[in-house]
């Protein structure tokens, strides 16, 4: 049967550590061809695509909870990425009012190396968001964003991805990384 498990799990290691450093958005359908190696992980892609680099740290995270209905026959995976945007400017209103109307394909980078693709066949929405000015000297001053993807698969991890380089494992595939400035 197609989901009889193959494999078991022993207790793993403790060394790794929580957190994401970097998340990547990608224009949806700008990918072109993704292929996906036996363990739904990304192995290429064909197409050449532009990565919008955004820098995170603290309470930004990623989740992904596991649906499944026995009466209706039916599993997928909801993944959530809650992004804190520190100071607030004209230029992050624009990019993220773009970011809200369209639905873009993220990476996102943790700390261990590792990079997922979240909303590879659907893209991701912003479901929620705050732009805040705080009230106190020491509250946040910008953006809290929330997106969501509904897929088939869990987020696919990116082969050969490092802290260094997330698409370190893709022939050729990114065209540019575009980094945000610190204004």
């Amino acid at each position: 049967m197609a989901c009889d498990l193959t494999l078991g799990r022993a207790v793993p290691c403790k060394d790794v550590v929580g957190g994401i450093n970097k998340v990547f958005f990608i224009n949806y359908d700008d990918l072109g061809t993704v292929q996906l190696s036996s363990d739904d992980s990304i192995s290429n892609i064909s197409g050449t695509f532009t990565a919008y680099e955004y820098d995170v740290k603290g309470n930004s995270s990623f989740e992904q909870t596991i649906n499944s209905s026995r009466e209706n026959g039916t599993t997928f995976f909801t993944q959530t990425l809650n992004l804190t945007l520190t100071k607030l400017t004209k230029q992050d209103n624009k990019q993220l009012k773009l970011m809200a109307y369209g639905r873009p394909q993220v990476v996102v980078q943790d700390y261990n190396g590792n990079a997922f693709m979240m909303g590879l066949n659907y893209g991701a929405e912003v479901t929620g968001g705050t732009i805040v000015t705080g009230a106190a000297m020491g509250d946040l001053s910008g953006y809290t964003l929330t997106l969501e993807a509904q897929e088939q698969l869990p987020a696919n991890f990116i082969d050969g991805a490092t802290v260094a380089n997330p698409f370190a494992g893709l022939a050729g595939a990114v065209e540019t990384i575009v980094v945000g400035s610190n204004s």
